[in-house]
């Protein structure tokens, strides 16, 4: 399962995946992965949600930030969901993009069986309407 999570800036985006991430890693069985650009939440973050800086990793675009988070399937095979906040300081991920990422986390999801939650700076009048029921607005 792929989901966007949508929102004008600050609505509490951030604040809904931290705490969604927290609730998962207490009822869940696998692991979690909250991909961030800093470390500014690792206190807000329950200690065995597993932090990454994406910043230290060196995405250029769309297809560099697919490979990155095929890699964070790639080394653990208990990897339950991944949770990504702020990504668009890190890369400009346009309305084709977010197509392209859809289609391509989509595919890993089944095989893997893990869940994408991605934060994107858009709001749902802006969403094609084919990513709409794959989307969570959030509003203040």
């Amino acid at each position: 399962m792929v989901k966007f999570i949508l929102g004008g800036k600050g609505v509490g985006k951030t604040k809904w995946l931290i705490d969604k991430a927290n609730k998962d890693i207490k009822e869940g069985n696998g692991n979690i992965v909250f991909v961030d650009v800093d470390d500014n939440h690792i206190f807000s973050l329950n200690y065995n949600v597993r932090l990454i800086n994406a910043m230290e990793f060196n995405i250029l675009n769309v297809e560099s930030f697919y490979g990155f988070l095929c890699g964070l399937l790639s080394m653990d095979y208990d990897l339950e969901k991944i949770y990504v906040d702020g990504i668009y300081k890190v890369t400009k991920l346009n309305l084709e993009d977010l197509v392209y990422l859809y289609n391509s986390l989509k595919k890993i999801c089944k095989k893997y069986e893990v869940e994408f939650y991605l934060n994107v700076d858009y709001t749902l009048d802006q969403i094609p309407e084919d990513l709409r029921e794959s989307c969570i607005e959030i509003e203040a």
